[in-house]
């Protein structure tokens, strides 16, 4: 997890990450985040698991899910702008200097900040140290925004052919799942 969410429950960040009601009161209280996906998974609730993944991931492996999230999903035919976000969104992937974030939030405002490649330009931009612009005083992001604009680019991604939604939605957590085992979220670490 990041840490700023190591110190909270995963019942206090399905809130914080805007987990409806019914889905965190099928969780309860006292699941472990891992728990907490399966269930939400297993009763459908789906886009309040991709919001409760985007903000468990660490943000720069949050940023790169939506990024897939996006070119995968079904319907896509994204304009020359969505395509421009897409690629600056990649190009911070691949390398995540402060230019190239600021550069993806342009292709994002360009693309709409509305649209799903759009949102995942903004999460690249949430995810650095200053919303402010380059040589001025640090304006720290608040420490949720880049996972809410994560959830945001893959709930878009998958909306895009509404009636494949809900199994979209299935299909991009179990890649999000996949991503938390690639890079070990759940291990404990050492204590050497």
């Amino acid at each position: 997890m990041n840490q700023a969410q190591d110190h909270l429950s995963t019942s206090a960040l399905a809130a914080i990450a805007g987990v409806a009601a019914p889905a965190a009161e099928s969780i309860g209280h006292n699941a472990n985040a891992p728990e907490a996906l399966s269930l939400l998974v297993s009763k459908a609730f789906y886009a309040d698991a991709v919001r409760l993944l985007a903000h468990l991931l660490p943000k720069r492996e949050a940023v790169w899910w939506a990024w897939v999230s996006v070119r995968r999903s079904p319907g896509a035919h994204p304009s020359p702008e969505e395509t421009a976000s897409l690629q600056a969104t990649e190009k911070w992937l691949a390398q995540p200097t402060d230019e190239n974030r600021r550069a993806a939030m342009v292709a994002a405002e360009k693309a709409r900040l509305g649209s799903a490649a759009g949102c995942a330009g903004l999460a690249a931009f949430l995810s650095g140290d200053s919303l402010a612009p380059a040589g001025t005083q640090t304006v720290p992001p608040g420490d949720y925004l880049a996972a809410r604009a994560v959830a945001c680019a893959i709930i878009l991604a998958a909306s895009r052919a509404p009636e494949q939604a809900p199994e979209t939605l299935r299909g991009f957590l179990s890649e999000g799942m996949k991503l938390t085992e690639r890079i070990g979220l759940w291990r404990k670490p050492d204590k050497n």
